[in-house]
């Protein structure tokens, strides 16, 4: 059963208020990322206060950067259910993670991190984290 509404919707606008396009249904996913060809930022978001809490601020942080994906999406672990299971999808060779952040450029995964990754660091590890995959991934060298 999904979360409630009223519960998510403050965790979905920290990412939304930034500029994130939120993917709600597993066509909305593969309608994106198919069809990309610039790198997308995918953002797995989570009510999970001790990795999630600490995540949202960091992608936020990151994005205060020279390089960064040109496309921002997020989907939301517990609601969004066809749409992060369809997202999983691409992140061949991980276990399902949330909260999880990935780069993904024409179906192909570039980038991951996962959980154990995010619990247990501050934002600006994070997005120290998340900018050196941009810079390597996003960058004009990419």
């Amino acid at each position: 059963m999904p979360y409630p509404d009223l519960l998510v919707q403050p965790m979905r606008e920290d990412l939304t208020r930034i500029g994130f396009r939120e993917l709600r249904s597993a066509d909305d996913v593969e309608a994106l990322v198919e069809n990309a060809s610039d790198p997308i930022l995918v953002v797995v978001n989570s009510v999970c206060g001790c990795a999630a809490g600490n995540m949202r601020p960091g992608v936020a942080l990151s994005l205060k950067n020279d390089v960064t994906p040109p496309v921002l999406t997020t989907v939301f672990a517990g609601q969004d259910m066809e749409a992060t299971e369809k997202v999983r999808g691409y992140f061949t060779g991980y276990a399902p993670s949330s909260p999880a952040v990935a780069l993904l450029k024409e179906g192909e995964l570039l980038y991951m991190m996962e959980r154990h990754q995010i619990e247990g660091r501050g934002p600006e590890a994070i997005a120290e984290d998340l900018k050196n995959a941009y810079a390597e991934h996003c960058g004009e060298a990419a």
